[in-house]
């Protein structure tokens, strides 16, 4: 049987990700295996597109799947927006999908430079739960603990992250970024008519 030595922390940009990865890999005493990091030290990418690597998904899986098979007795925290697409089943413990209002992230990407389309495609993701909804269909809803972090503490978010993993129980369907957004009638800012010409 296989070991699962696997703690996945995903979530689209800027929910917090790398934060809660090295706290929880140094709180766990586990290896942290940053994805992003990883595709571009052993170029496990296609090129680039508008500033970023486009990930090579099948040779990034394989790489992931060698490092947590040779790593037998030892635990690893994988983040990145798409732990959830490159740890196999077989191999999670646990995946946590971080949440932030998109509000709050907007003022985040923009921080970080996003802007035009990479900065509204990220937000829709947030809104439509695009990383929650991978993360369910990759593992079950068994396997996964979403949390919202939005004006948290990482320190608390730490605490909550933890106690999950101790549990190993899923807990899913804990924000409505579209439902909020639509009753607010603020939706439009964040999918916006595109005017016909």
């Amino acid at each position: 049987m296989e070991e699962r030595n696997a703690v996945v922390i995903t979530g689209t940009p800027g929910v917090g990700k790398t934060t809660l990865a090295r706290l929880l890999a140094k709180a766990l005493g586990a290896e942290l295996v940053s994805l992003g990091e990883l595709v571009a030290r052993e170029g496990l990418h296609e090129g680039l597109e508008a500033g970023s690597l486009i990930v090579d998904l099948g040779a990034l899986l394989k790489r992931v799947s060698e490092l947590l098979s040779a790593g037998r007795g030892k635990l690893f925290v994988v983040e990145g927006h798409y732990a959830h697409l490159v740890v196999p089943r077989e191999k999670l413990l646990m995946a946590i999908v971080l949440r932030r209002d998109p509000r709050e992230l907007r003022q985040e990407l923009l921080r970080r430079g996003y802007r035009g389309r990479k900065l509204l495609e990220n937000l829709q993701a947030e809104v439509l739960d695009v990383c929650l909804y991978e993360a369910v269909q990759a593992y079950g809803p068994g396997r996964v603990y979403e949390i919202d972090t939005t004006g948290r503490e990482a320190e608390d978010v730490l605490r909550e992250a933890m106690e999950a993993i101790r549990a190993r129980r899923g807990r899913v369907g804990i924000v409505d970024w579209l439902g909020t957004l639509e009753g607010e009638g603020s939706l439009d800012e964040f999918f916006p008519v595109e005017e016909a010409s």
